[in-house]
C-alpha cells in the first residue's frame, strides 16, 4: 500500500516533473531450492549443481489499488563441472545459479505481464482546460492520432472493501467524447494531444475527477 501510495503522490500535482507509474510489479521468491548430484566412473567423476526457483508475480493498478494479474512460475538453473584422472575443475559452490533461477522464472512470466498490460483501455488524464485549449496527456508515441474519439468518464466513488481493507474504485460514468485535433511534445515523457468536445462536458474546475479512455 506504502508503494501505491506513493506513486500516486508522484503522479499528482505535488511532483509534475515527475512520471508517475500505472501499474507496478509486486513479486516475491515462494520456492528455492539447490541440490548436487554427482556421478563417478573409475576414471572420472563430474557434479552438476542445480537450483529450481518459484517467484509469484503480482500486477497492482496504481490508480485503483486493484490486484488485476497474478501469476506463479519456477525457474532453474545448473551448472556441471568434471574431473579425469583429478585433472579439470572442481564444483565449487556458485551463488550466481540462484540469481539465474529466479531470472528464469521472471522471464516465463513477462510476456503475460506486458500483454495483460497492452490488453487494458488505455487511459489518458486532462492537463489544462481554459481558453487556450483543452490539453490531454499522451501523443503519438501512444497511439494518439488527429481524428480519433475517446470517451470521458466521471470517476466513480472510492470506497474501502471491509474485508480486506484496499480501497476500490468503482466503475464511472460517461459524460462526454472528445476527438484529438492536433499532437505535440517531443518524448513520450512530455507528449500531449489537444482535443474539443464533440458530446457533454465537465466541471473544468475539477479536472482530475475526470479521465479518458479509448471506446470499447
Amino acid at each position: 500500500m506504502d508503494k501505491i501510495l506513493e506513486e500516486l503522490k508522484i503522479a499528482g500535482t505535488e511532483a509534475p516533473q515527475k512520471v508517475g507509474a500505472d501499474y507496478l510489479i509486486i513479486g516475491s521468491v515462494t520456492e528455492f531450492g539447490r541440490k548436487n548430484v554427482g556421478d563417478v566412473n573409475v576414471f572420472s567423476r563430474s557434479k552438476t549443481q542445480t537450483v529450481q526457483a518459484g517467484v509469484n508475480i503480482r500486477l497492482v493498478d496504481v490508480s485503483t489499488g486493484q490486484i488485476i494479474y497474478s501469476e506463479e512460475a519456477k525457474g532453474e538453473a545448473e551448472t556441471t563441472n568434471k574431473t579425469v584422472m583429478g585433472f579439470g575443475e572442481r564444483a565449487d559452490y556458485d551463488a550466481t545459479l540462484a540469481d539465474k533461477a529466479i531470472s528464469a522464472a521472471i522471464s516465463k512470466l513477462v510476456e503475460n505481464i506486458v500483454n495483460n498490460c497492452m490488453d487494458r483501455p488505455w487511459k489518458s488524464y486532462f492537463l489544462v482546460y481554459d481558453t487556450d485549449g483543452i490539453l490531454i496527456s499522451g501523443g503519438k508515441s501512444q497511439g494518439l492520432r488527429v481524428g480519433d474519439i475517446y470517451e470521458v468518464v466521471q470517476k466513480g466513488k472510492t470506497v474501502t472493501n471491509p474485508q480486506t481493507g484496499m480501497s476500490m474504485e468503482l466503475p464511472g460514468k460517461t459524460v462526454g467524447k472528445v476527438e484529438v485535433n492536433s499532437l505535440g511534445g517531443e518524448t513520450s515523457d512530455n507528449e500531449f494531444a489537444i482535443v474539443s468536445f464533440i458530446e457533454g462536458s465537465i466541471d473544468q474546475a475539477n479536472l482530475t475527477n475526470y479521465y479518458i479512455k479509448q471506446i470499447q
